[in-house]
């Protein structure tokens, strides 16, 4: 199954190091988008989008990227993020519709709390920490395998 992974990460590099870790785990190829967006999305079985959720969100430039897609109708895709607190499925919600506006399949989400020093936590030294820790990286691994199986048998019927 041939598979992309997209990410954007920018303050701490936690979003690249869940991206590194689902990617590999999929055998899969990987794709910063603020150096690079592949072309040929169609030639992929699954894709994955994910970045920092800032102010409630994925970052513009992925919400962005995304929007700019042709149709993928029956794609398979998941969604995954890194954050400082909160409900992830909830911050997931504009890139879930994007993604769904774009004909794709949602096969599964993850999110995982990260280092968060923006605003005011910058000057406590930021919250979570030495997260992602290796729990996470786990959980992730966890979830590629997941996702990898159900993506699998449906492209198999």
């Amino acid at each position: 199954m041939k598979t992309a992974v997209i990410y954007h990460s920018t303050h701490h590099g936690n979003t690249r190091k869940v991206a590194e870790t689902l990617a590999a785990e999929l055998e899969a190829d990987l794709f910063d988008i603020s150096k690079s967006v592949p072309q040929d999305l169609e030639s992929y079985d699954l894709v994955g989008f994910g970045s920092g959720i800032y102010f409630y969100k994925h970052s513009r430039l992925l919400l962005h990227t995304v929007k700019e897609l042709r149709n993928l109708k029956g794609a398979h895709a998941f969604i995954f993020s890194t954050r400082g607190g909160g409900p992830p499925l909830l911050y997931h919600r504009s890139l879930r519709l994007a993604l769904r506006d774009r004909g794709f399949i949602i096969v599964g989400e993850f999110s995982c709390k990260a280092l968060d020093t923006v605003g005011p936590l910058k000057f406590f030294g930021g919250i979570n920490k030495k997260r992602p820790a290796e729990k996470d990286f786990e959980k992730a691994r966890l979830f590629a395998q997941t996702v990898a199986g159900t993506s699998a048998q449906k492209v198999s019927h």
